[in-house]
């Protein structure tokens, strides 16, 4: 086998604000792993509150070169690489060429139920209330939004989106923003206009801030859980996890996660960086019993990849074989 790999650049729609910033692009390592006739590919995105960059994930993917020469299978993987967007890409290439291989898409391979289209959230950036309120009423006809928060004045943020969709199901990411804020008198009022979710309230490492606080909203870790490492310090105080495969380091490592979340009695929610639908489509399928589905990360940019995933009306379609699995 023999592995290529390289960064592409992808413009962003506009922009993409949270509560650290603004991104115009997003850079993409892309993994191919060739044998015979056979190609398989996997995209990941530098989670870059590891201190990941795009060179970075491109200089660890490289570097399993003569691993992949040698046959390298995901179960190896697993140990070579630590969790992160090096072994996502990997994975995902892994996966998508066995597929080809073996003549059997990911999902049979995995033992999944067949994908179907999903719901998925569709994100509002972070801004003033009147954007975002402008910003929500031109997305007033999807079915699911997610709102970026900042902290002061989020309940004013919170009502200007209400006020331009007034009809859409509301979960909101916090992006580690309340760490000094009285947790319980955010989420009550959140309540108020029909909020479903927060994600990632506090600082991870700071989630002892959660305990004891009582929410009618659940809260969801996303910076707080990577990986089933990282379940224990979560329970008893989030409700649910957001796996992202750039986090866990592939889908091989996201099943396993979500498998034992649920089995300690964790909602489980899907979501993804930014992202062309490459990097959205193996996550897809481990969406399909996922809560909440945050795949919007290709919806964002401003092209997509041929034979991108399909989504209208807030409804996204399994990705073809063409594009991955």
């Amino acid at each position: 086998m023999k592995l290529h790999a390289r960064i592409e650049r992808w413009p962003v729609a506009g922009a993409f604000t949270i509560s650290r910033g603004a991104k115009t692009h997003v850079d993409v390592v892309v993994a191919e792993i060739i044998d015979g006739d056979h190609v398989g590919r996997g995209e990941g995105t530098a989670i870059y509150y590891h201190g990941e960059s795009a060179e970075s994930v491109l200089a660890q993917v490289l570097a399993e070169a003569d691993a992949i020469a040698n046959g390298l299978t995901r179960a190896e993987l697993q140990h070579r690489l630590p969790r992160g967007a090096a072994r996502n890409a990997l994975d995902c290439a892994l996966w998508d060429l066995d597929a080809k291989k073996m003549e059997l898409p990911v999902w049979k391979l995995a033992d999944l139920p067949e994908p179907r289209a999903l719901v998925t959230a569709f994100t509002i950036s972070l801004g003033v209330p009147e954007r975002m309120e402008a910003d929500a009423r031109a997305s007033s006809h999807l079915p699911l939004l997610k709102l970026k928060l900042a902290g002061d004045g989020d309940e004013v943020r919170v009502a200007a989106v209400r006020r331009g969709a007034p009809d859409a199901r509301l979960i909101v990411d916090a992006n580690e923003a309340w760490t000094d804020r009285d947790l319980a008198a955010e989420a009550a009022r959140l309540a108020a206009y029909g909020v479903e979710l927060i994600e990632q309230p506090v600082h991870r490492g700071r989630d002892d801030l959660l305990d004891r606080v009582a929410s009618s909203i659940p809260f969801a870790a996303d910076e707080s859980c990577q990986d089933r490492a990282d379940l224990e310090r979560c329970m008893g105080r989030y409700q649910a996890i957001n796996i992202k495969l750039d986090k866990a380091g592939g889908l091989t490592e996201a099943l396993a996660l979500a498998a034992e979340a649920k089995a300690m009695g964790l909602e489980v929610m899907v979501g993804c960086m930014l992202a062309t639908s490459l990097g959205i489509a193996p996550a897809f399928l481990l969406a399909g019993a996922a809560r909440w589905v945050d795949l919007d990360g290709a919806m964002l940019l401003a092209k997509d990849r041929p034979a991108a995933m399909d989504c209208e009306n807030g409804l996204l379609e399994p990705p073809g074989a063409e594009l991955w699995g």
